[in-house]
């Protein structure tokens, strides 16, 4: 069982998008996914259409021998494959707040110690947009980190700021994280910036020991009429370039 924590600390960099159309992809090769969503804007838990009402994961961050009740079922077929999330719940929001204990830092990984690591191939957690408890719980339970970010500055900026947060995780929490890479996302290849910025954060990635991935999520408006309509983005429009650039990543992630 693989745990990927999506993560950038910029807000708008496709985080819940990626972490929603990677765990699709894979789950159409035939692989079982459980989705963590640690945002309390939830955006995940409404793509999937998760259910709303329960303690979801702030729940089992609370009391970690209930996470499997917390499991909520996706999708599944008769390839194998399947996808499960444990959803978001507005109490994310009061974390800094409840979380504040001696080991306050490992309340997921306690949650994901109750699953059966036999019944899932990846763990896909889906980080809140801020350096945070629970960007912290997310990064000290994952073996590893993708970093979705736009051909900006900004962006630039945000990585910087990650891999000085991994930098302490890996100190003090977790001396096994890796980062597994960086994505682009909303690239044009039209436009001299996203060229450029693309090159900048190829050098960044060297810096940080790891890599840009050769594909570039470009832009899509299929993406977002999915995302709206809560529909798989490989069914709903499979032709379309978010799915093409997706699913090259996905073969990228696992080698396929």
């Amino acid at each position: 069982m693989k745990v990927i924590a999506v993560n950038n600390q910029k807000g708008g960099t496709g985080k819940t998008t990626t972490a929603a159309a990677l765990s699709f992809a894979l789950y159409h090769r035939g692989f079982k996914v459980l989705l963590i969503d640690l945002d309390a804007q939830g955006n995940l838990s409404y793509t999937v259409n998760a259910e709303g009402g329960s303690y979801g994961i702030f729940g089992a961050m609370e009391r970690p021998e209930t996470t499997p009740q917390e499991i909520q079922s996706v999708c599944s077929d008769s390839n194998g494959g399947r996808i499960d999330i444990i959803p978001s719940t507005e109490r994310l929001a009061v974390a800094e707040k409840i979380f504040t204990e001696i080991g306050k830092e490992y309340k997921l990984k306690e949650a994901l110690q109750n699953i059966d690591s036999t019944v899932y191939d990846y763990v896909i957690i889906d980080t809140p947009p801020a350096l945070g408890i629970l960007s912290i719980n997310a990064l000290a339970a994952a073996d590893t980190v993708l970093i979705p970010a736009q051909a900006d500055i900004y962006s630039l900026q945000g990585i910087t700021q990650i891999s000085n947060t991994i930098s302490t995780v890996r100190k003090y929490c977790n001396s096994k994280l890796t980062i597994d890479g960086i994505v682009l996302t909303r690239y044009n290849s039209r436009t001299t910036i996203s060229k450029d910025l693309a090159a900048a954060l190829t050098q960044t990635a060297e810096k940080l020991s790891t890599k840009v991935y050769d594909t570039r999520i470009r832009e899509c408006t299929a993406i977002k009429e999915a995302q709206a309509l809560r529909k798989d983005i490989f069914i709903y429009a499979p032709k379309s370039n978010a799915a093409e650039d997706y699913n090259s990543l996905t073969n990228e992630i696992t080698g396929g």
